[in-house]
Parts: C-alpha cells; sequence; structure tokens
C-alpha cells in the first residue's frame, strides 16, 4: 500500500494555517465521543451497582400463606386457614414440568415470634433462625468467608449444623477467634458452626448478616414445624420466565386445596425476574438515551466540520480548478475532501474516547480505595465493542461532514475557479 505523503503534507499545512478555527471545530466531535463514553460508562456503573443487590438468582419466585379464603368453593366454607404442607412439595415437583428446583423454607423469629435465644462460653445474644438448603447461598445473597455452606448431606441426614452471619460471630466470639467448629446453644440445643457468612446486599440497613441458618427439616424437627411449610422459593427451568411458573404454581395448590380461583388473598407470592427485568428495561433505555445524547453532539460537531469544510473549499476554489485544469479528477478532489474530513473527526473522536476512558478508570480508582464501590454505583466502564462502535460513529461523522463540501468540490467550473478572486 502506497502512502500518498504529498496529500498529507498538504492536509498538515491547511490545518496549521487555521489552527484556531480547526480546534474549536474538532471540539465539538471531541465532546459528543467524551460524553458517550462518560454517560454509557456512568450507566454502566450504575447498572453494576443495582445488579449486585440482586440476589445471585435473579428469577426466583417466593410463595407463602397470607390469608383465610374470602370465596366459598366446592362446598368449603369461607374463613379457612391454607397451610403449605410438606407433601405439597413432591406433589408440585410431579404435576409441574416447569419448575427445575424447589426448596422449602421455615423460620424462627423471623414472621412473628420470638429470635431464638443463643449461647456461645459467656456470651449470648438473640437471633432469627432461617431454615436453608444446599445451593442457597444465591438466593440469600451470601458469601461464606469461613467454612462451607450447607450441603445435601446436611438436608438429607437433618444433621445439627448451622452457618452464621458476620454480625452473628461478632457479637458471639471474641475478635479473631475461630468460629467453625464451635458449638452454639440455640434455645437449649447444641449446633455445630460450619461456616460464616458475609451478605452481599446493598441495603444499608441490612439485617442478613444477624441471622442463622440451619438445613431446614432440621428447623421443623428441632422447633416443632414439622407439620407446615412457612414458605417455599421457587426456581423455574431455563428458558421459562418466572411469571409463568408463578402462576401455575399458585394455581396448582388452589386446585389442590379447593381454593376459588379468583380468591387472590390466599396465597402471597412474589417474582424476582419480573423486577429484574424491570430493572434490564431501565438501564436498557439510560444506553438508549446516552447514544442519542452522545451522537446529536457528535452530529453537532460533524456539521460543524462540515461548515469548515466548505471554507475550505471555497478558499481553494482557485487551486482545486488549477488541479482539474491539469487533469485532477472529481474522485480525486472528492477524496482529498473526504481524507481531511475524516482525519479530523478521527483525531478528534480518539482523543474524546481516550479521555472517557481515562476518566472512568480515574473513578474506578478512586472507587477501588474506598472499597469498590458507592452506594449503587460499583466499577463503570466501556467495553471494546461499544468502543468499535464509537469508532464506526466517527468514521460516518467523517464522511456525512464531507460529502456536501466534496460534491461542492467535484462541481467546480475549472475556467470559473481560475477567474475567482
Amino acid at each position: 500500500m502506497i502512502i500518498d505523503t504529498q496529500k498529507w503534507q498538504e492536509i498538515f499545512i491547511t490545518l496549521r494555517q487555521h489552527k484556531l478555527r480547526t480546534g474549536l471545530t474538532a471540539f465539538g466531535v471531541f465532546w459528543g465521543i467524551f460524553m458517550l463514553t462518560v454517560l454509557l460508562g456512568a450507566g454502566k456503573g450504575l447498572e453494576n451497582g443495582v445488579m449486585e443487590g440482586f440476589r445471585g438468582v435473579p428469577n426466583a419466585v417466593w410463595i407463602w400463606s397470607q390469608g383465610r379464603t374470602q370465596v366459598p368453593y366446592q362446598g368449603m366454607p369461607i374463613g379457612r386457614q391454607i397451610i403449605l404442607r410438606p407433601d405439597d412439595l413432591p406433589a408440585i415437583r410431579d404435576n409441574i414440568p416447569t419448575v427445575d428446583r424447589l426448596y422449602p423454607q421455615n423460620s424462627v423469629g423471623i414472621w412473628g415470634g420470638s429470635p431464638a435465644y443463643t449461647v456461645y462460653e459467656q456470651n449470648s445474644g438473640s437471633f432469627s433462625v432461617q431454615g436453608a438448603m444446599a445451593g442457597m447461598a444465591g438466593i440469600y445473597r451470601q458469601r461464606v468467608v469461613e467454612g462451607r455452606y450447607l450441603n445435601t448431606l446436611d438436608d438429607r441426614e437433618r444433621r445439627k449444623v448451622v452457618i452464621i452471619g458476620q454480625r452473628v460471630k461478632d457479637q458471639l466470639f471474641a475478635p479473631g477467634e475461630a468460629a467453625v467448629g464451635q458449638y452454639l446453644t440455640i434455645d437449649g440445643i447444641s449446633f455445630q458452626v460450619v461456616g460464616v457468612y458475609a451478605s452481599t446486599s446493598t441495603e444499608p440497613d441490612s439485617s442478613e448478616e444477624e441471622r442463622i441458618y440451619m438445613p431446614n427439616d432440621t428447623l421443623r424437627q428441632t422447633f416443632n414445624q414439622t407439620a407446615w411449610i412457612g414458605s417455599m422459593v421457587v426456581i423455574p427451568k431455563p428458558g421459562v420466565h418466572a411469571a409463568d411458573v408463578e402462576q401455575q404454581v399458585k394455581s396448582f395448590l388452589h386446585e389442590r386445596k379447593q381454593v376459588a380461583p379468583d380468591d387472590v388473598g390466599v396465597l402471597g407470592s412474589f417474582n424476582l425476574q419480573t423486577e429484574f427485568d424491570k430493572i434490564n428495561g431501565l438501564f436498557t433505555g439510560i444506553q438508549v438515551f446516552s447514544w442519542f445524547v452522545a451522537i446529536g453532539t457528535i452530529m453537532a460537531g460533524a456539521l460543524g466540520v462540515g461548515n469548515i469544510m466548505l471554507i475550505v473549499v471555497r478558499e481553494r476554489t482557485r487551486e482545486i480548478g488549477l488541479r482539474k485544469a491539469l487533469g485532477a479528477t472529481p474522485t480525486s478532489i472528492v477524496a482529498m475532501i473526504v481524507q481531511e474530513s475524516i482525519f479530523i473527526t478521527a483525531v478528534a473522536g480518539y482523543t474524546g474516547l481516550v479521555a472517557g476512558v481515562l476518566l472512568l478508570e480515574g473513578v474506578n480508582a478512586l472507587l477501588a480505595a474506598s472499597g469498590g464501590r458507592a452506594g449503587m454505583f460499583s466499577n463503570p466502564e466501556v467495553d471494546f465493542t461499544t468502543a468499535l462502535m464509537a469508532l464506526a460513529v466517527l468514521i460516518v461523522s467523517g464522511v456525512i461532514a464531507a460529502l456536501l463540501p466534496a460534491a461542492k468540490a467535484a462541481s467546480v467550473n475549472p475556467i470559473a475557479a481560475l477567474q475567482d478572486e
């Protein structure tokens, strides 16, 4: 590939002759790309912060017994308290093929009642106790920092083991003392600590770390809850929306327990995926808005470049006419104008992209020094695909900016141009 150095020299000479004009024109393109980078990076930082606060299983559904029946149905009276039973779980698994996993939940001191009095040596406290199973760490937004999580053997054998929150450990154990392997007395019954967890929740007043978790069947047996299930967590199969599974499970339970389909207050439910979809839609809107604002700014800069190129064509009318008189083709004239326009937009845009990325990296460094996040804001970034799209916008902007000036230059009449003053 042969580089036409003479043409590049002409471009640099033209730019140097009008430094201020060129600089102000290039700044419009620079600012557009800079704003695009910063807006997209800030939007991504906000998205990262919010998504980190979501549970690790964003399509989970919670279902619980909520109220008494208000509508008579199939000869059954109103006022019945509908209770979730242990045999409801296998019935749901057998009859609803869209259910992937199903976790029962019981608790002490969470939905009413007193927290469990807990003792370790000379220290004591009252803490809520939650039933859990292997694989539920993501649902509860827990990260194990010592020991391990509950496993399938703990569930199957109903072992008297617990995992405790970081705040529970801080209250019961001395600083630096290992909790794993020690025994706690919970309402007079001894349990071994197998793990300590920290919460990944972003809620500032979260009490998640002030709880004790044990296998759910162990909790039911220990605290005399064998006849009922407090609530259940339903995980749909891949590709199935949680809202569909939520409706299917509730309809099945209504039919199984002889509850009218329109008696909506009997079973309570919460569908996390619906909220997750709303958040995703919000951030998609933020990205579209960022692109809209930034591309508008870039196009305004491109119009500035186009205006400058019109002025350049007007100033160089005699030169263009002489070139055509000496045999220069319209294509070569157009290429000269387009090349100069693309050069201005590419250099200014790339500089804006680099400046935006450097600003985001600086913000990341400040966040890392303060713990990695600031409220709901974490790790602002611009991915490689976005950078390529920004460069594509630059090239298109440069070409658009040059179209009218290039067409005007190509239509110059050599005779009239040579007579131009």
